[in-house]
């Protein structure tokens, strides 16, 4: 049920962190995973390691910001394996309690949203067809605790993972007759190098007081969950969002 021999993924900001987790996970479950990063060292770091444990992978630049590159990530994945049947959309931006409301403008603003939500809607356009045609398809988003979350400063890139929640929601009725299921992983404060630039030994203490599984999450938390969408096990899945967070609430005060 977790077997994805055969299957073609493809990952978004899979060059570190959580996206480069989510690759080596689906690579080990079988998949030839197709790993995309702004940065082509990265990612060619990645699927280098995934060929060397025996996995099929392959590197390719994409900055989701550029149309452009999203249409040439689909096409680069369909002629390098033969089709899409997994699509994670990892990359995003901002948070961190970084968004003074009153010293953000209407740039950064679009600039967010464009990251966090159209991007993915327009990777999930494209792709869908070539799921539908293999008749296989799952999309999982990852966004954020921050998405149900209430805290300062993070006004725009908590209320645009909202919308990726609400999009994928919707969604599942549009792509479930054409045999698509997509649903989001939404992360708490998990261990990478964007928590790392805020967190501070009196932040992950006020963290685990409201935390029931006593630590903070690791990247292999969150990819297990992104297996869990992905393969066939949760073939009745869709619409879904997932919060990993160690049954608790980790905010930033």
């Amino acid at each position: 049920m977790f077997d994805l021999t055969g299957k073609v993924a493809v990952v978004t900001g899979g060059g570190d962190g959580i996206g480069k987790a989510s690759c080596e996970i689906l690579a080990a479950a079988g998949a030839a995973v197709v790993v995309s990063d702004i940065s082509l060292e990265k990612a060619q770091s990645v699927a280098d390691s995934i060929v060397a444990a025996g996995g099929k992978s392959a590197a390719v630049v994409c900055n989701v910001l550029d149309s452009d590159d999203l249409a040439h990530l689909i096409d680069f994945a369909v002629e390098t394996f033969g089709t899409v049947n997994i699509l994670v959309n990892n990359a995003g931006m901002g948070g961190g309690g970084r968004e003074n409301p009153f010293k953000i403008d209407r740039e950064y603003v679009e600039r967010i949203y464009a990251i966090n939500v159209f991007a993915p809607w327009q990777l999930c356009k494209l792709a869908a067809p070539h799921m539908q045609q293999s008749g296989y398809g799952s999309i999982i988003n990852i966004t954020s605790m921050s998405s149900i979350n209430n805290s300062p400063s993070m006004a725009i890139y908590g209320s645009s993972k909202a919308a990726l929640n609400h999009l994928a929601s919707n969604l599942a009725f549009d792509y479930g007759p054409m045999g698509i299921r997509i649903n989001n992983v939404g992360p708490g404060a998990t261990r990478t190098h964007a928590l790392s630039t805020v967190l501070t030994p009196e932040i992950e203490e006020k963290m685990l007081a409201h935390t029931p599984i006593h630590r903070l999450g690791e990247v292999s938390d969150i990819a297990g969950a992104v297996l869990y969408f992905a393969a066939p096990i949760s073939a009745w899945v869709s619409g879904q969002t997932l919060m990993v967070n160690g049954g608790g609430v980790q905010t930033l005060d």
